[in-house]
């Protein structure tokens, strides 16, 4: 008697890049399964109107892999998660963002660590591809590259994060709001995953299900980097206690003091430190109830066709040179 595989739903929460859509999409005709299981693609488009519907609909009129097509009107990241988790079936989801794109292997390779390492869940590297030359100080800085670690290192939740994850569905059973409301504007992964991760259950890592996210020019920008910055340390203020807003206040102080000799060590110290301060200042402004940033998550509509697409499999070929 043939054993049943398991079914893996893959959610895009998406806003207005229905470039960047169409062409994930199609990379992900192309996962290779091995027969070790089966998948379906959930789009959730966080735009009251409808801007991925066509790029939906036209791929569905050329490809046979089922995809879903849901709304979230309230621009708020954590609902689109939510209806996309909601839109799901299987016994596994996948999250990956809609300026991202993975490795041909990318789902088997999750799902072999998951089963492998008998994990809630596992997530994989995220290498930048840039889309014009970023200027040296912000290679020489490093703001794209995210740590690394050995295939099956269990994560804290601190590590964690929802732009490459595979999870079990039964993790989420009896979970009424998976992804909170008040952290629509960032970091609501992190509190996903620290909910989770205090429940007992433990996440890994997998080298080899690797993703690429397209990286444009208007992201490689100080505006953008602090602006980024105060908006996450904004979300923040809704687990804040007195223990961090203490070393928030330590932090901004000693970092404010340091920046102008941190000047003398080139721009690329500079602003690392100068975006850990706005992180800082952004939470202890929410603790305060000030929400310079507004509430809204910061994104930015790279929807152009032309857009160059990274699917290279090798480390190497995503970073600059």
């Amino acid at each position: 008697m043939k054993l049943a595989i398991p079914h893996i739903t893959v959610c895009i929460c998406t806003y207005q890049r229905p470039g960047l859509l169409g062409k994930l999409l199609r990379e992900l005709t192309a996962q290779e399964t091995r027969d070790r299981f089966t998948y379906s693609v959930v789009v959730s488009d966080n735009d009251r109107q409808e801007s991925a519907r066509e790029a939906v609909q036209s791929f569905q009129k050329e490809s046979a892999l089922e995809v879903k097509y849901c709304v979230e009107p309230e621009q708020n990241i954590a609902l689109a998660r939510n209806r996309a988790l909601a839109n799901a079936r299987g016994e596994f989801v996948a999250f990956i963002d809609d300026d991202e794109f993975p490795v041909k292997d990318w789902l088997l390779q999750l799902l072999l660590a998951c089963e492998e390492h008998k994990s809630a869940g596992v997530l994989g590297p995220v290498y930048p591809r840039f889309e014009r030359e970023p200027p040296r100080w912000f290679v020489k800085g490093r703001f794209y590259f995210r740590p690394e670690y050995p295939t099956g290192r269990v994560l804290d939740w601190r590590e964690t994060r929802t732009g490459n994850v595979l999870l079990r569905r039964q993790v989420l059973e009896g979970i009424a709001e998976p992804f909170r409301r008040q952290f629509g504007s960032g970091s609501e992964d992190t509190d996903f995953f620290r909910r989770l991760s205090a429940q007992g259950n433990v996440f890994t890592w997998c080298r080899e299900a690797a993703v690429h996210e397209v990286v444009p020019a208007e992201r490689c920008s100080r505006d953008y980097l602090l602006r980024r910055a105060i908006l996450r340390g904004q979300s923040k203020r809704h687990t804040a206690d007195f223990r961090s807003v203490a070393k928030s206040c330590l932090a901004a102080l000693l970092y404010f003091l340091a920046l102008p000799f941190l000047l003398v060590m080139g721009q690329h110290v500079f602003m690392r430190h100068l975006v850990s301060l706005c992180d800082h200042v952004g939470k202890l402004a929410g603790v305060l109830g000030f929400t310079p940033m507004g509430d809204t998550y910061i994104t930015t509509s790279t929807a152009r066709a032309g857009l160059p697409i990274p699917i290279e499999s090798s480390k190497a070929s995503c970073l600059p040179r």
